[in-house]
């Protein structure tokens, strides 16, 4: 291990972050968006008249969710990719 390049170094570390990063990335958006529908149909189910008025909040709030998981992965991809630390330190 003591006779492994810098930047080696550097990119099996990235792949490990990046690996956990998207792996958090993508569970706690499915994890928020689940809970949502599921607070969004009972919200239905007790109160028909406003359904479409839930729908379209939630169909906004998804969208959202979502995004966070698309930045997640544009960050991961731009660290796997185009390292920017190997660049900088070395």
């Amino acid at each position: 291990m003591a006779n492994i390049e810098p930047g080696v170094l550097v990119t099996i570390i990235t792949i490990i972050v990046s690996s956990v990063g998207i792996v958090l990335g993508t569970i706690v958006p499915a994890l928020v968006e689940g809970r949502a529908v599921l607070k969004a149909l009972e919200g239905m189910t007790r109160q028909p008249q406003v359904a479409s008025q839930l729908r379209t909040t939630l169909l906004v709030s998804m969208a959202l969710l979502e995004s966070t998981a698309i930045y997640v992965l544009l960050i991961i991809l731009v660290l796997l990719f185009a390292n920017p630390l190997l660049d900088r330190f070395f």
